[in-house]
């Protein structure tokens, strides 16, 4: 599907947990080139944190709050060799990326600046050539944060993407397109329906371009009929929340849609 992607390797916590085994494995099984962000710093039993190498810290959650609280500190003597290789390994992985930074880093031979790095990195996983690794134990909340931070760091936005395609409706063999912004008309696609034992039937909706309120209506290409937009909901788990507006980029849930 052309989409650019980020290992998370989980339960780190658990016995048997071997962070560098995994990303062999996704060399040798994957065929893929991963570049690991962050090192463990112990595992399963002694599993307390990351050190990031592109900000050279480490990273270490305190306490019994299921992951809530955490430090970034220096990195542990004991860690530091480790940490230097595959530091080494990420830069020049990264800057490989990007003409103007590989010259300046094969000249001065010094590191890039963190920013640089981060926006080396980026350019390769949107081009797939790397594949950015991540690690934690999402069941206590330890590493959700920094994934989400490389999330936003590495992963594309909206406008980083092709604007979305689509046909038109009334005539099937006519191309449309859809910037993948809010201004643009609206359009979405229904990918799943379930039930819900308090509402019944619900919908869930990727909004691609544009935005949509509660009690207006759209065009349904399969039923071509237009359909008005009721209840609409943000899904949490088992919770939801009611909205009453969404927009492009969203991912709702809608009620009695047919």
């Amino acid at each position: 599907y052309n989409v650019p992607r980020i290992c998370f390797v989980n339960k780190m916590d658990r016995m048997g947990a071997d962070f560098y085994r995994n990303v062999q494995m996704m060399i040798d099984q994957l065929g893929c080139d991963p570049l690991p962000v962050q090192l463990p710093i112990g595992s399963h039993d002694t599993f307390k944190g990351v050190i990031d190498l592109v900000k050279m810290k480490a990273i270490v959650w305190k306490g019994e709050e299921m992951g809530a609280k955490f430090e970034e500190e220096e990195i542990p003597e004991d860690c530091m060799e480790d940490a230097l290789k595959w530091r080494e390994k990420l830069v020049e992985k990264a800057v490989e990326q990007d003409e103007e930074a590989m010259e300046k880093y094969l000249e001065t031979g010094e590191a890039p600046s963190m920013e640089v790095l981060k926006k080396c990195i980026r350019k390769g996983t949107l081009n797939f050539s790397i594949v950015p690794v991540v690690c934690g134990t999402a069941f206590k909340n330890k590493g959700v944060q920094t994934l989400l931070d490389a999330v936003i760091d590495y992963l594309p936005s909206p406008l980083d993407i092709p604007d979305t395609k689509g046909k038109n409706p009334k005539n099937e063999e006519e191309v449309l397109y859809r910037k993948n912004i809010i201004e643009a008309p609206f359009s979405g696609l229904a990918f799943k329906i379930a039930t819900d034992p308090f509402i019944g039937t619900i919908t869930f909706f990727r909004i691609y371009s544009g935005k949509i309120s509660s009690g207006m209506s759209m065009y349904n290409p399969r039923t071509k009929t237009k359909e008005r937009f009721g209840r609409m909901l943000l899904m949490h788990a088992n919770s939801r929340e009611e909205i009453k507006d969404a927009v492009a980029g969203d991912v709702i849930a809608i009620a009695g849609l047919k």
